[in-house]
């Protein structure tokens, strides 16, 4: 018996002339035709075509900076406590139980850090949650600048205050 390989290759080999002399149109690829167009479906020979259209929209030219100097800023969201965005270490005191500090970081209205979470209205309104050594708490109060100061009340009925400092 022959080696396999030149048996298959002999037999790829008879399967593809078969293949051509019964279908001699699969064989054989009409000039253009042997993939997709891009940007150019005019297939005509006499070399009068209009300029083909660009495949994406032209971009606008870019604008110079304006004729004043000052910087501008992006208009706040509504919804947002943009201008209180930032890292805030808040430290708490309370009547009757131990204080403690955390650091937030809010953006866009949302107040998070290590034991909680929170809102920040674009008054400067603050509430949040938190918990933490099986215990949780509520808290609220206002920032007003680069400070603030509120009230909180822990599950295990210690209440206190609390101060903001923006970092």
């Amino acid at each position: 018996m022959q080696n396999p390989f030149r048996y298959f290759c002999k037999a790829a080999l008879l399967s593809a002339a078969l293949a051509i002399a019964a279908s001699p149109d699969l064989a054989r690829a009409q000039s253009g035709s042997a993939g997709g167009s891009i940007g150019n479906d005019e297939k005509s020979l006499s070399g009068s075509r209009a300029a083909p259209a660009a495949a994406e929209p032209a971009r606008p030219a870019r604008r110079s900076k304006p004729a004043n100097d000052e910087p501008s800023r992006a208009p706040q969201r509504g919804g947002g406590g943009g201008n209180f965005d930032g890292a805030w270490t808040l430290t708490s005191a309370g009547a009757t139980c131990a204080g403690s500090t955390d650091t937030v970081v809010v953006t866009s209205g949302k107040m998070v850090g290590q034991y909680g979470t929170g809102q920040v209205s674009p008054n400067g309104g603050v509430s949040g949650t938190g918990a933490a050594g099986g215990l949780s708490w509520t808290m609220s109060g206002r920032f007003s600048g680069r400070s603030g100061s509120g009230t909180f009340r822990r599950s295990d009925g210690c209440t206190g205050t609390w101060t903001g400092a923006k970092q």
